[in-house]
C-alpha cells in the first residue's frame, strides 16, 4: 500500500495507514470535500471521521499528477487518472465543455481511488468453457454480471492465461488484442502495463472499442480480441468486424439474466445473430462465481444451459 499512501498529505496518510494495517484487502478509498473518508473492503465499508478540505483534495491531485496537472489534462478530461501500480483515481467536479466534448474538470470535489489487485488463476473455472482445445483457440464468449461481481478481474486473468499459454492442458499461448477503453485491465502507466497481461498481448488504451479493434486487427494480427463492457451500437459493428476478420472475441456486459441481456437492443442484436458461442453469467453477490452457462446449439439455433465441466483444475 506504500504506492498509494504516497499520494496523501501526512495527516490523511496517518489515518489511512492505521485502518489499512488492520485489513489490507482494501478496494476503494473515497475522498469527498467536507465529508468523511470512506474505505471499502469487499462488501464492508469503514467511515473515517476525518473531514477533507478542498485544499487537501487539490494536494492529492497534485501528487497524483506528479505536480504537473496540465500534463495529465487529457486523462482528467476522461474522468480518471491511472497511477503507478495500475491504481485508478476517479475524479468528479465541474466539467468544462468545448465543441460538445469534455476538455477539463475544474472545481474538483471528490476522488475515488480504486486499488488494482490481480487474482492469478481466478479465471480457471471460466476457462473450462472458453477454451477450444481442439483448435488451440477460444470460443466467442460473452461474460455477464451486474457491476461489482468481478468480471473485469476475471477478464484480466483470461487475457494473461491465453496469452501465456496453459501448459496443464496443452494450450499454446496465442496473440491477444486488448482494447482497454478505460485503462482498467492492463492499467498502462507511461506505456507500461502495471498488470500481468501475458507475453503475447498488445494493448490499445483510452480508445473506443470500434477504433481500437480495427487498429489492432490491421496492425497486430491478433487471434482473439478482448474488451470490457460492450453495450453501444458501435460495439456491434466493431465485434462483427473482428469476427468477419477471422478473430475470436471475449467480451463482458452488464446484466443479471438472459432476459436482461435480451432486453438490451444492442446485445439482442448479437444474440439473435448467434455471434456468441458461449454466454457465462456470474453470481451477483459472489465475486467470480459462475451462476449459469449457455452454449449455442447450431442444430436447434438456440442457447441451452449446460452443466459444469472441469479440466483446468484437474490434477
Amino acid at each position: 500500500m506504500k504506492s498509494i499512501l504516497k499520494y496523501f498529505p501526512e495527516k490523511i496518510k496517518n489515518v489511512l495507514r492505521e485502518e489499512i494495517e488492520k485489513n489490507n484487502n482494501i478496494e476503494e478509498i473515497r475522498i469527498r470535500v467536507q465529508k468523511p473518508i470512506i474505505l471499502k473492503f469487499n462488501s464492508e465499508e469503514i467511515i473515517i471521521k476525518y473531514y477533507v478540505s478542498i485544499e487537501e483534495i487539490l494536494t492529492i491531485l497534485q501528487l497524483i499528477c506528479e505536480n504537473s496537472i496540465y500534463s495529465y489534462q487529457n486523462q482528467i478530461a476522461e474522468g480518471f487518472v491511472t497511477v503507478s501500480g495500475g491504481h485508478r483515481v476517479g475524479i468528479s467536479g465541474s466539467c468544462v465543455i468545448e465543441n460538445q466534448k469534455v476538455i477539463n474538470i475544474k472545481h474538483i470535489n471528490s476522488l475515488n481511488i480504486r486499488i488494482a489487485r490481480q487474482i492469478l488463476g481466478c479465471s480457471n473455472n471460466i476457462l473450462n468453457y472458453i477454451l477450444n482445445l481442439n483448435l488451440n483457440s477460444v470460443y466467442n464468449t460473452l461474460i455477464i454480471s451486474p457491476p461489482g461481481a468481478g468480471k473485469t478481474t476475471i477478464l484480466r486473468d483470461i487475457v494473461r492465461q491465453i496469452s501465456n499459454g496453459i501448459e496443464k492442458v496443452d494450450f499454446n499461448g496465442i496473440n491477444v488484442g486488448l482494447v482497454d477503453e478505460r485503462g482498467e485491465i492492463a492499467s498502462l502507466y507511461k506505456g507500461v502495463p502495471q498488470n500481468d497481461i501475458g507475453i503475447r498481448t498488445d494493448v490499445m488504451e483510452n480508445v473506443t472499442k470500434q477504433t481500437g479493434i480495427k487498429m489492432l486487427i490491421r496492425s497486430m494480427a491478433p487471434k482473439v480480441i478482448i474488451a470490457d463492457e460492450i453495450g453501444s451500437y458501435s460495439d456491434i459493428e466493431a465485434i462483427n468486424y473482428a469476427i468477419c476478420s477471422g478473430c475470436k472475441g471475449i467480451f463482458t456486459a452488464h446484466g443479471s439474466s438472459f432476459y436482461d441481456i435480451y432486453a438490451n437492443p444492442v446485445l439482442k442484436n448479437l444474440i439473435d445473430n448467434h455471434v456468441f458461442e458461449i454466454l457465462i453469467f456470474l453470481e451477483p453477490n459472489q465475486k467470480g462465481v459462475i451462476k449459469d452457462i449457455y452454449v449455442f446449439n447450431k442444430n436447434i439455433l438456440q442457447y441451452k444451459s449446460i452443466k459444469e465441466i472441469n479440466f483446468i483444475n484437474k490434477s
